[in-house]
Formats: structure tokens, C-alpha cells, sequence
């Protein structure tokens, strides 16, 4: 369909906004179901308060996997064939996302010191199962938490447990590498408001999709009223 100079230009950015969605998405629920699925971890999901943080940390990571491709399946099935439905069904779980997005930063910022402990936990469960049953899942989880947080183990970057997923450093940083729990909890508890600035910094990014849908579904129904008319001959 005809777009104008504005409706093309969302259109390539809902599609390239929604196949770095699809691709996050992707990798999440990859990620937890092949923690959630693995033989060394499976005993952790039973009802245990002592991994109730790594069990709620993986059930999350999978939702919100599984959500983020099916927002990108309608955004991208909607932008390219500039389906209405399909925009408007984006539309609406993008929306949902943006306000769960500012409710977790919120709620991220008014309970940091409870957050930042459930985090921690989070990782030293993790933490735990790769030292003692080496589980790939584990140590792709704990590469990305450490090289995130430029972080190494319990006690910093002399831990030889778990040398091998710590951030590559130089010889005099290796002295000085934090251990991720402080750095976990120091996070939440110091930089709140940076937190909560990430949550609100990833809602405006949702917020900027939602506007170009917006202008996309404008520009495909006008499009449509504006097409031409075609004229039959009557015959006498």
C-alpha cells in the first residue's frame, strides 16, 4: 500500500525493533527452559524456600521469553504484510509490557533493599549448582550476570571456582574485582534511582513502538479510504 516519508520510516522501525525482540526473547526462553529442563537442576523446583528466588528468577525468565516472541510475531507479521489486526493486537501487548515495565521500576525502587536480596540469593543459587554440578546452563547464567555486572564469584576475582565465567581482566583489576552479591546488592540499595531510570528507560523504548504502530495503522487505513474508486458501464 501507498505509506508517506513517516509511515515507511515506522514501518522499519517496528520491524527492526521487533526482530531484536524476537531474538532477546529467543535467548531467554532458550535459556530458562534449558535450566529449567536440565537433569542437574530439576530438583530445585521442587518447594524449597532455600531456591525459591532461582525458581521464580527461571519461571520469569520463560514467561517473559515466550511474551517477547509473541509480541514480535504480531509486530512483524503486522508491519511487513501492514496488517491492522496484527498491529492491533502488538499494539495491545506492548501496551501491557510498558505498564508492567513502570510498575516493576517502581516497585524495583520502593522495595530495593528486598529486591537486591532476592537478586542476590538468585545468584548464589546459581552460583552453588555450577560449583557443584558444572551445569552448562549454569555457567552461560552466570558468564552473563558477571560480564553484565563486571563481577567474579563470592569473593572476587581470585575465586578458582568459577574463574572461567568471570570477565576477562587485566593482571592489577584481577585484585580488585568485586564479588557479585555486593555488587548485586550495592546496585539495588545505592543506585536505586538508576534502577528504576533503567525499567523507565526501557518503557519509553516500548512507548516509542507503540507511537509508530499508532502511525502505521493511521497511515494503512487511509491508504485504504483513499484508494481508487472503480466505475462500472452501465450498458443500455
Amino acid at each position: 500500500m501507498a505509506l508517506d516519508g513517516c509511515g515507511q520510516f515506522c514501518k522499519c522501525i517496528l520491524i527492526i525493533f521487533n526482530i531484536i525482540v524476537a531474538l532477546v526473547g529467543l535467548a531467554m526462553l532458550g535459556l530458562g527452559l534449558w535450566i529449567r529442563l536440565s537433569s542437574e537442576t530439576k530438583g530445585m523446583f521442587d518447594l524449597n524456600l532455600n531456591t525459591q528466588a532461582f525458581v521464580i528468577g527461571v519461571t520469569v525468565l520463560i514467561v517473559l521469553g515466550a511474551v517477547l516472541l509473541l509480541v514480535a510475531v504480531f509486530g512483524d507479521y503486522g508491519a511487513c504484510n501492514e496488517n491492522r489486526t496484527a498491529l492491533g493486537v502488538f499494539s495491545g501487548l506492548l501496551s501491557i509490557l510498558t505498564v508492567l515495565q513502570i510498575a516493576a521500576g517502581v516497585i524495583a525502587y520502593m522495595q530495593r533493599n528486598e529486591v537486591g536480596n532476592q537478586m542476590a540469593d538468585f545468584y548464589i543459587t546459581v552460583y552453588s549448582q555450577y560449583v557443584t554440578k558444572r551445569d552448562p546452563g549454569m555457567s552461560v547464567t552466570l558468564t552473563i550476570i558477571q560480564n553484565t555486572l563486571h563481577c567474579c564469584g563470592i569473593i572476587g576475582a581470585l575465586d578458582p571456582l568459577v574463574k572461567k565465567t568471570c570477565p576477562e581482566t587485566g593482571f592489577l583489576e584481577t585484585f580488585t574485582l568485586p564479588a557479585c552479591p555486593t555488587v548485586i546488592l550495592n546496585m539495588f540499595e545505592s543506585k536505586g534511582p538508576l534502577v528504576m531510570g533503567l525499567f523507565f528507560g526501557i518503557a519509553a523504548i516500548l512507548i516509542i513502538a507503540l507511537v509508530c504502530s499508532s502511525i502505521l495503522v493511521k497511515q494503512i487505513k487511509t491508504s485504504r479510504l483513499s484508494g481508487p474508486v472503480h466505475y462500472t458501464k452501465a450498458v443500455y
